[in-house]
């Protein structure tokens, strides 16, 4: 059968037209699915100190008091959810600029260092390294829901969000009795945090793509993080400071533990396959109002996984978990924003992976000595002023050609 018509020797048909067409659109559907949460540019676009002065000028948060920029970049929902909790929105900017400070230290020696500088050509914070299901990304989800569980725990602390404030529930003795401290104070909020994180930072991830269940299940490894490295702060009452009793309350856990903890996952992430999923559906693909009568029933998110090699044990519930292999990070990639490691700095001595031998994927490396300046000898002067000297010294510097 002839699909053609006479008019040209390259005159297609029209129903390939359409069929190539139907092809282009759903390539692109399954593209968007996957790009980068866009509020993650609140990072870039958006300092807290400024949201501050821009809502007291305002009063309220209400959308049409947003800026345009951050406007954009939030759902119907996360706007609906600033609007019920007045303030929020600078824990939120706080917690992503928290996140992207404490991933380009966690990866500070790797080939991939979290670098931003996609972001002002391609309007992403990261690039689209997020398109690839890997290790690296499953890291990014995780840090970013923890870094806003954390901030927005803090802000309820602090008392600059209206809608929640201190956690009163642990109150009184602190089990058996002989113990000389008890429960009390003001403790850490962690549950608003975690409970907002996961309305915030989850929405519109719902659907039948299975990296849906692995976005979801990497945002909730960031929330436990935090909530599992919950430390217990004390403060001591007696006559002249003897501590005869203590009062102790829960503190949120300092954010580079978090990031430590996390990076120890990332080094173990597990490489998974998704189950079919058929009829079942992830978290967020339940109705708001849909009663769920029966909780136990429920098919935790992480057992939709199962090992993509068959002797490696199952992911848990605190695993980090990917789809595929990461890119190559030695060569620049334009497509997926990595910048590639030549002009990096090594360590010649190291064998680790800042050494010249792996950041430098093998490639010959660049040494030069450079004078440097810096401050030495500070001395504290009544009253206030502290005076330092300017030390110079030459440094040997190692740099991937």
């Amino acid at each position: 059968m002839r699909l053609g018509w006479s008019g040209g020797a390259g005159s297609w048909h029209p129903v390939l037209w359409v069929a190539l067409l139907l092809l282009y659109m759903s390539l692109i559907a399954a593209d968007m699915k996957r790009r980068e949460p866009k509020w993650w540019r609140i990072a870039k676009i958006a300092d807290p100190s400024n949201l501050i002065s821009n809502n007291i000028k305002s009063n309220d948060l209400m959308d049409p008091a947003l800026d345009p920029d951050i406007r954009a970049i939030l759902r119907k929902k996360q706007r609906q959810l600033i609007r019920t909790n007045s303030d929020v929105l600078v824990a939120i900017a706080k917690g992503a600029r928290a996140a992207v400070h404490e991933c380009q230290h966690q990866f500070r020696n790797r080939r991939w260092n979290c670098t931003t500088s996609a972001f002002v050509s391609r309007k992403t914070l990261f690039g689209k390294i997020v398109t690839r299901a890997c290790r690296e990304v499953a890291f990014l989800y995780a840090l970013t829901s923890a870094a806003v569980t954390h901030t927005v725990t803090r802000a309820c602390t602090e008392g600059t969000i209206n809608s929640c404030n201190c956690d009163y529930r642990a109150k009184g003795p602190s089990g058996p009795t002989g113990l000389d401290w008890e429960w009390g104070g003001c403790s850490d909020n962690i549950d608003f945090g975690s409970k907002f994180s996961r309305l915030f930072v989850d929405a519109g991830m719902k659907g039948r793509d299975p990296r849906f269940p692995i976005d979801l299940h990497n945002n909730e490894v960031g929330r436990l993080h935090v909530k599992d490295n919950m430390r217990k702060e004390c403060k001591c009452h007696g006559m002249s400071g003897s501590c005869t009793v203590k009062t102790c309350w829960w503190r949120l856990p300092y954010f580079r533990k978090v990031g430590d903890a996390l990076k120890d996952r990332f080094d173990g992430a597990s490489r998974v396959i998704v189950k079919n999923l058929g009829r079942s559906k992830t978290l967020n693909d339940r109705g708001p109002n849909r009663r769920r009568r029966n909780k136990r029933r429920r098919r935790k998110p992480y057992r939709l996984f199962k090992p993509y090699n068959p002797e490696h044990k199952p992911p848990s519930k605190k695993d980090l978990v990917y789809l595929e292999d990461s890119p190559d990070f030695c060569v620049k990639n334009r497509k997926l924003g990595i910048i590639g490691t030549r002009g990096r700095e090594c360590n010649k001595t190291s064998i680790g992976l800042d050494g010249c031998d792996l950041m430098c994927c093998g490639r010959e490396y660049y040494t030069q000595v450079v004078e440097v300046e810096e401050r030495c000898s500070c001395t504290f002067q009544w009253c206030c002023v502290v005076k330092c000297k300017t030390c110079k010294y030459m440094k040997t510097i190692h740099t991937c050609s």
